[in-house]
Parts: structure tokens; C-alpha cells; sequence
């Protein structure tokens, strides 16, 4: 019965669907468990408010994700353009003006229902998007650099240096998700150096004005010199030390009462502390799973739209979850980036949803297409006998 409703309703790659579903599931006990003590000292205790507003934020992610699916993925071709045109001026605005949290202003305030919004949540899925677009149209003259790169350079540079005026790190992986994409559209070596310099100039320039400047540097810095662990990335490794094989067991993290933000930045070190190694090579298998599923997708497309689209979302999603896992365990300085599908948030969770329903678009018009030629052949040999 469930198998019959899933196989009406839920198409493309099965496997990505197991895996959002699992991650979806860990992400509200997770959230469920580190928010205890942000319940206890802003709403006396009430842990059950964190919990039904993250799972209505994951239910709703879904949602997002299982429209987006249904969508030809070579209509989102036509409005990223305007949406990466609308993402211009909310990046500027956020940028003046936005709602400041964590000394950055990188959301707006919804008037009305009081909601913030990430414009670059929005930028990013636009301009890989519109990426992918501008690489398949100009498949035939790729290496005309005045027609065919000086408008993705451009894009490239805009985009990355406004979101980098508020937050860096997610402007340094947007750039290097765009040089993989460029790689795998065939564009010349000289033409990915030159986008380097593009986006070093645009980064310079962001850390010049920008707000985030003394922050990098005292990470950085923090990073550098490892007799002076900032508090967070301490809490942080104490909760992976004492995670052990197993773990401590679902909701019994003590470190959940010391880490800042271990409902986002930092859940990573509360799924080992809980769920052990074993949960954490669980988690990284589940990503890793999701790239390979994804580059599976674009392997399989017969357009180059859908694959560049599908290896650009699947690539920018793994890679964030990679510097998150990398920042917990001590790998690389501290950064501001949830873990996807996992971390509790609001806009970020419903534009990943909005990009693995994407991914499941493009795997789905690819099997739908290999369904209908199987069923032409098999007519054509019918009629021929």
C-alpha cells in the first residue's frame, strides 16, 4: 500500500527520497535535544515549542522539496534569470539595512507575519541555476570569452562579492561550487584562473567594506594558533571526544548546555556526542550517498541543462555539509553555515528542499523519458512483427 502511494506520488530517484527522509527524521530528534537549554532560558523550559517549529519548518521543506519535483526542471531555466535579477537588490538591502544578528545583517524582516529572510538562500540556488542554463546554451561556443564567459564571470563576481559584504564563507563555497560547475561544462583552464581573479577581487573588496572583516580575521587567527581554542570549537571537540563508538544515547547530551548555537552551527558535535561514530559515519555515508545519487542524475541526463543543474545543486548541498563536518571536528576555522537538512533554520531549510526537489525533477524527467522510449521501441517492434 505505501509502496503503491510512493510510486504515485514521490518520482525520480528513490534513493534521494530515503535520504532526505532520514535526515529529516535525525534532524528533528537532534534539534529536539539541543534546544533544551535555549527553551529553558527564553521560554521557562517549554522544549515542545523548538520542536513543533522546527518539524512544521522540515514538514514544510518537504513540501517545498515534493512541488518542486513535479516542475519540468527546464522551466526553472527561465526564471532564474529574474530571480537573480530580484536577488540584487536584497542582497544590497540586507546589506544596509537588513535585520542584524550575530553582527551581520544578513536577513530581511518580513512585514506582517515577522519572519526573516536570507536573500542569499535565494541567490544561490539563482545563479547556479541560471549557471547551468548559460552553460548549456553556449555548449557549441564555450570558448568565445566576450559571448559566452564575460556574462558568467559577471554573475559570478556579483553575486559572490554581495553576499561576501555579510557573510564569507558562504560567498568562498558559492565561488568554488561555480568553478566545479564551470569545470564540468567544459569551460578552458584559463577561463576558471580568470574567475579566481574575479573572485578575489570581488572578496577583497567585500572584506575592505564589509561587515564581517574583523571576524574573519580573529577566526583566522583563532585557527592558527592552537593554544588559543575559541569557547565554541572547545565545547565542540569535548562533545566529539566523549561521544565514543556508540554514543551517550538520543537526548542525553551535556555539551547541548555549554555549545552556542548546537542547534545549528554546531549539531554535528551533538549527533557524535548522542548517536557516537557510528552515527556520524552514518550521517557523512548519507551525504555522500546524496552527492553520488546526484552526480548519477547528471550522468544519466540527455541534456545538459539537467546535468549541469542537477551536479551544481548536489555539489553546493554536500559541500556545505562538508565545511560544517569540517569545522566541528576541527579541520577548518569557524564558519556560520548550517548543516543541511539537519541544522535548525528557517529560509535555508526551504530552499534545500527547493533544490533536492529540483535534483528529483531532473532524475525524474530522465526516467519518465527512458520509460516513454522503452515503451516506443517496444510498440515499433510490435508493429514491425
Amino acid at each position: 500500500m505505501i509502496k503503491e502511494w510512493a510510486d504515485r506520488n514521490l518520482k525520480g530517484d528513490p534513493v534521494i527520497w530515503v535520504i532526505v527522509v532520514a535526515l529529516s527524521v535525525l534532524s528533528i530528534l537532534v534539534v529536539y535535544s539541543a534546544t533544551g537549554t535555549l527553551a529553558y532560558k527564553n521560554l521557562g523550559g517549554n522544549t515542545e515549542h523548538y520542536l513543533l517549529r522546527h518539524s512544521f519548518l522540515v514538514i514544510l521543506s518537504l513540501v517545498a522539496m515534493w512541488a518542486a519535483h513535479l516542475v519540468d526542471y527546464r522551466y526553472y531555466a527561465r526564471i532564474s534569470r529574474f530571480a537573480l535579477l530580484i536577488s540584487v537588490p536584497l542582497l544590497i538591502f540586507s546589506w544596509q539595512f537588513g535585520t542584524s544578528l550575530n553582527e551581520a545583517s544578513r536577513w530581511i524582516t518580513i512585514p506582517v507575519i515577522n519572519k526573516t529572510f536570507q536573500p542569499s538562500d535565494l541567490a544561490k540556488l539563482a545563479l547556479i541555476t541560471q549557471l547551468a542554463s548559460m552553460l548549456a546554451r553556449r555548449q557549441q561556443n564555450i570558448q568565445d570569452f566576450k559571448e559566452s564567459l564575460v556574462p558568467i564571470l559577471l554573475w559570478c563576481g556579483l553575486i559572490c562579492g554581495l553576499i561576501a559584504m555579510t557573510d564569507l564563507s558562504t560567498a568562498g563555497l558559492l565561488l568554488v561550487t561555480c568553478m566545479i560547475l564551470l569545470f564540468i561544462g567544459r569551460v578552458p583552464m584559463k577561463y576558471l584562473v580568470m574567475l579566481t581573479f574575479v573572485g578575489l577581487i570581488a572578496g577583497s573588496i567585500a572584506f575592505s567594506i564589509g561587515q564581517r572583516r574583523e571576524t574573519a580575521i580573529t577566526r583566522i587567527q583563532d585557527f592558527i594558533n592552537p593554544e588559543e581554542i575559541p569557547f565554541q570549537a572547545k565545547q565542540s571537540y569535548i562533545a566529539i571526544a566523549t561521544g565514543g563508538i556508540s554514543g551517550k544515547g538520543p537526548g542525553n547530551s551535556v555539551r547541548r548546555n555549554f555549545l552556542p548555537h548546537s542547534y545549528s552551527d554546531f549539531i554535528f558535535a551533538i549527533i557524535v556526542e548522542e548517536y557516537g561514530i557510528i552515527g556520524a559515519v552514518c550521517v557523512i555515508l548519507l551525504y555522500l550517498g546524496l552527492l553520488y545519487r546526484g552526480l548519477l542524475t547528471a550522468t544519466k541526463s540527455e541534456r545538459a541543462f539537467g546535468g549541469l543543474l542537477s551536479a551544481g545543486l548536489s555539489l553546493a548541498l554536500v559541500l556545505q555539509a562538508m565545511v560544517n563536518i569540517g569545522v566541528a571536528v576541527g579541520l577548518l576555522p569557524i564558519t556560520g553555515l548550517p548543516l543541511p537538512l539537519v541544522s535548525m533554520g528557517g529560509t535555508s531549510l526551504l530552499f534545500t528542499g527547493l533544490s533536492l526537489g529540483i535534483i528529483l525533477s531532473v532524475s525524474r524527467g530522465e526516467i519518465d523519458e527512458f520509460s516513454s522510449n522503452k515503451t516506443h521501441n517496444v510498440k515499433k517492434v510490435a508493429s514491425a512483427a
